[in-house]
């Protein structure tokens, strides 16, 4: 399926706001509800649209902490790859995990109740023999630009 300025359109306003009503997603993108729906239904079914999630106000529930770390494995091997994500996938703690160019190998983001249980999360999987050579820690103090949705138009070269 190939995008057009339409289709981005759709999918912009949908992930700025998940529930929108059909009738007011048409008129954003200037069209009637009938070939709104439809698109957004081939959208769905071709992949693009994944699924809808709320956003949290996570401040609200309780203390948060969050963590880059910046990971290096001891080999490089496919198997101590897997070996690492297969640790890392199970924690809940993990939000995001990226192989990366540079001179480490992941960095990943972590959300827990705290510095002690950041702490105790690291020492299980140093401990876990997963292959971690070191490990660089960056706590997250504030964050005065988080956005939620994506700038589409900058990946999308439709018609």
């Amino acid at each position: 399926m190939k995008l057009d300025k339409i289709d981005v359109r759709i999918l912009s306003e949908l992930q700025k706001n998940g529930r929108i009503t059909n009738v007011e997603l048409a008129d954003l993108v200037h069209l009637s509800p009938s070939p709104c729906l439809m698109r957004v239904k081939k959208l769905q079914s071709e992949g693009y649209i994944t699924g809808y999630a709320a956003q949290i106000a996570i401040g609200k529930l309780g203390q948060c902490l969050t963590v880059f770390t910046e990971i290096t494995l001891r080999n490089h091997r496919q198997i101590d790859f897997a070996r690492f994500i297969t640790a890392v996938e199970k924690l809940d703690a993990v939000i995001e995990c990226h192989l990366v160019s540079g001179g480490y190998d992941y960095l990943v983001k972590f959300m827990t109740g705290g510095i002690s249980e950041y702490q105790s999360i690291m020492e299980r999987l140093v401990e876990m023999e997963i292959g971690i050579d070191k490990y660089f820690s960056f706590v997250i103090l504030k964050s005065p630009v988080v956005k939620s949705h994506l700038p589409l138009d900058s990946f999308v070269h439709g018609d």
